[in-house]
């Protein structure tokens, strides 16, 4: 095994590793994503420059229960845990806020004029890609697979590896302007509000077929809709703010 192969970082995806045992072993500069560490304990570790974002109920640290210091301070709570609902009521408030805190966003990127939607911070997504992307996500793993619809809104955007994948309906070489993705977004809210209104969490399906990912549960669903339009919220005000000191605003 050459040099390079032995330097490649492993890569854990999709496995089930509950109750694994991690015995002196380096985790140095790992990066777990949408990960479930519900329960775990971490013993004579050394957390130095760890940055964790993620939902937070009940993490104690060194014995003292942190909790209540971590969530009084996260701008994202409570919202933040409100993106795995039981129940349609909850789906609904979650997505009212979701699309409120949306409506935010576009109201401060208006105030930049063009530049608020469609300025590049650090290589990222702009303001217009990134509304793009989450079209495309709730098309994927909502509109079709639930409500039933054929194809995918034209002006969508998926992410850089799934571009090769044949989406009936999406056009990869589409340009839309501002006022474009602004319309799509303002009828995609609309039509999801409306869904969450008369969804029945109880009788979903067990699982439906979702495009590239094969068959899934259905409440998994629900909830991708909201964890990526919150995401996806959050990086844009990230980038936001940093386009807002660049002109001083």
């Amino acid at each position: 095994m050459s040099d390079e192969q032995q330097q490649q970082p492993r890569e854990f995806e999709g496995e089930d590793l509950a109750e694994a045992v991690f015995w002196g072993v380096g985790l140095q500069r790992a990066l777990f994503r949408d990960t479930d560490l519900t329960g775990a304990r971490v013993f004579h570790s050394m957390l130095t420059d760890v940055d964790i974002d993620g939902i937070v109920d009940r993490l104690v640290v060194n014995g003292v229960d942190v909790t209540d210091y971590v969530n009084t301070h996260d701008a994202w709570y409570p919202l933040r845990t409100m993106l795995r609902p039981t129940d349609a009521a909850s789906a609904l408030a979650a997505w009212d806020q979701i699309a409120a805190e949306w409506a935010i966003n576009c109201a401060r990127a208006q105030r930049l004029g063009d530049v608020g939607f469609t300025e590049s911070v650090n290589g990222e997504w702009s303001m217009r890609d990134t509304l793009r992307h989450v079209l495309f996500a709730i098309d994927k793993w909502f509109v079709l697979p639930l409500l039933g619809a054929t194809e995918f809104s034209p002006i969508g955007l998926p992410n850089t590896g799934s571009r090769g994948f044949p989406w009936p309906g999406l056009d990869l070489s589409a340009s839309p302007t501002t006022a474009e993705v602004l319309s799509a977004w303002e009828q995609l809210v609309a039509r999801v509000r409306a869904s969450f209104e008369a969804l029945d969490m109880a009788s979903l399906p067990a699982e439906v077929e979702v495009l590239e990912n094969g068959q899934v549960p259905a409440t998994e669903c629900v909830y991708v809709v909201l964890e990526e339009s919150f995401e996806h919220l959050r990086y844009a005000r990230r980038d936001l703010a940093v386009l807002e000191q660049r002109a001083g605003s």
